[in-house]
């Protein structure tokens, strides 16, 4: 049997979900796989262990037609139903429920009603005025769908940070144990850790180019060879993305890394800086007159022009040069000094595992303290819990807390904000749960004003400690809400509310700028996975990214504190 994932199956099926949909298909049908997706990955049980033992049907929403379905995938690697359906619609359809607020649904529709077959025929018909003649569309309905596809195209070939890494983890991997590398490492925007990327940049230090460029090129993942040169080799992976690898010699390797890391602004200023010394600086070396300086390593470049060492994700221009010329670039945070994770899902609502699973994989990264914070009432998708739910949920709390000693289990709730910025509990219910976090899943549509009333009332309640994923992005999916970010992060900071970046790796919210806003106003931060499963702890890593890349310091986030610190903290706010 394959090696699937039960989340890499719940794909699946929910693909297949969406385009049974476009096709017309059976409701009840269309439902029963989005339901059994959904079933899959909050459980916690090994699909694949279930399907060898014919135990499939003990999860709920799964009967014989759908655990079929699941042997097959597991037999073939694939899902034999879903590549049919590909084959019967237009490839064009199928991108068009990549654009926002554009479902299965609306997508039959534009194929059935309009003949819409791509990308292409949905902009003419948005632009000819058609679309809004549907029945369920309109002028709004248009518009909105205009920006969400302008949206679309301007991030269409971009892929998000987490799968650039895995990407090229798998690439480096490789070229590692070529006999003709010697260093090798990721370059340009990745490096940097943007939110999104282009082209994959990889730079390696060699003797031998050309065996170098045989040996990338030799690599079980290439599609097709765009360009292969002396110093530099693109391909296409069967992923479709592009990679860039330039090869150098081993001493030009320093300066060729930070040449290829920093952004053309911050390169830019650090050549004019190297010329007030009189040398000169490129992706070969550092020069005096003619003679090239010895590098051996990036930070050898920044100490001769006077600078203190500055890390790649802040190497945007920014001010971190002048900062570096003055001694006071930030002590960015580390993913070492985070000592808990305080935004998670259990079986209490739509989490994958039981509380104490999440316990027990919070004590196997070394944190001293998590918190629980599942769904309110009235977010009934997610299967919010009601008072009398929570209530259990404290009790298991307290009975866990008694068996582990090493961790500090705090009791929390992620509240939703209603649509006039009331919360879904109520005070009495809030002031007996060590942390609250309040946060936005329906309105998303409201203006400007109101979205940002709805947050400013939420953190005005004395109970609120954190607001969750304030911008409501999902990236290159959903745009942020239209609100006034700044009188946001300003009433945070009249409040002692913290700001929340959201680490999953389809949110990153806050993004960098607005992080590096919030630090120059003294508003607290905390970075949180919104784990609902164990697995997504690891996501961490990429909230610190936008952290280090928004100029944080350990004490700019209370998920640093040690947990006595952390607890007088909240009790102040609550």
């Amino acid at each position: 049997m394959s090696e699937l994932t039960n989340k890499e199956i719940a794909g699946m099926l929910r693909e297949l979900a969406g385009l049974l949909e476009i096709n017309g298909e059976n409701r009840y049908r269309v439902r029963a796989y989005y339901n059994a997706s959904r079933k899959i990955m909050e459980s916690s049980e090994d699909l694949k262990k279930l399907a060898k033992e014919g135990r499939l049907k003990e999860i709920p929403g799964i009967g014989e037609g759908i655990a079929a379905t699941i042997r097959e995938i597991f037999e073939n690697g694939y899902c034999p139903p879903l590549e049919e359906i590909k084959g019967e619609l237009p490839t064009g359809v199928l991108e068009l429920i990549q654009i926002p607020g554009l479902g299965p649904k609306r997508a039959h529709q534009l194929f059935y009603e309009l003949g819409i077959q791509d990308v292409a025929d949905f902009k003419r018909a948005l632009e000819q005025g058609r679309i809004r003649k549907l029945k369920g569309f309109g002028p709004k309905t248009e518009e909105n769908l205009l920006k969400a596809l302008q949206e679309y195209e301007r991030y269409r070939e971009a892929i998000l940070l987490f799968q650039a890494l895995n990407y090229s983890e798998e690439i480096l991997n490789y070229l590692r144990k070529g006999k003709d590398v010697i260093r090798v490492a990721r370059a340009g925007s990745l490096r940097r850790q943007k939110e999104l990327i282009g082209d994959l940049d990889i730079l390696v230090a060699s003797k031998n180019n050309r065996g170098v460029m045989e040996y990338f090129t030799a690599w079980p993942g290439v599609q097709e060879v765009l360009l292969q040169g002396e110093s530099k080799t693109s391909i296409i992976t069967d992923e479709q993305v592009q990679v860039d690898l330039r090869v150098v010699s081993e001493e030009e390797f320093p300066a060729a890394l930070q040449y290829f890391t920093g952004s053309k602004e911050h390169n830019l200023r650090l050549r004019e800086r190297a010329k007030k010394f009189g040398l000169k600086l490129n992706e070969y070396g550092l020069f005096k007159g003619e003679k090239r300086l010895k590098l051996e390593r990036e930070a050898d470049i920044y100490q001769a022009l006077e600078l203190d060492y500055i890390i790649p994700e802040l190497r945007e221009d920014r001010g971190e040069i002048a900062a570096a010329a003055r001694g006071n670039l930030p002590e960015s945070v580390s993913l070492e000094d985070i000592r808990g994770d305080l935004h998670m899902h259990s079986r209490f609502s739509d989490g994958a595992h039981t509380i104490e699973e999440m316990v027990e994989a919070a004590r196997a990264r070394g944190y001293q303290y998590l918190a629980i914070t599942d769904h309110s009432q009235s977010l009934r998708v997610a299967h919010g819990m009601t008072p009398e739910t929570l209530e259990e949920e404290m009790k298991e709390i307290d009975r866990l807390q008694e068996k582990y000693d090493d961790i500090t289990i705090l009791k929390g709730i992620e509240v939703d904000i209603d649509y006039d910025g009331s919360l879904d509990y109520s005070d009495e219910i809030l002031s007996r749960l060590d942390l609250v976090i309040a946060s936005i899943h329906t309105g998303f549509n409201q203006d400007r004003e109101q979205i940002t009333t709805r947050i400013i009332k939420a953190m005005e309640n004395p109970y609120v400690n954190i607001i969750a994923h304030p911008q409501g992005r999902i990236l290159k999916k959903r745009r942020a809400y239209d609100l006034d970010l700044e009188r946001i992060i300003k009433r945070a900071a009249e409040t002692g509310t913290c700001l929340e970046i959201n680490a999953s790796p389809y949110r990153l919210d806050l993004d960098d700028l607005s992080v590096k806003r919030a630090r120059e106003e003294g508003v607290k931060i905390a970075i949180n996975t919104d784990s609902h499963h164990i697995n997504e702890f690891a996501d961490m890593a990429l909230g610190v990214a936008v952290a280090r890349r928004g100029w944080l310091e350990k004490d700019d986030i209370i998920n640093t504190m040690e947990i006595d610190d952390l607890l007088k903290f909240l009790n102040w706010r609550g």
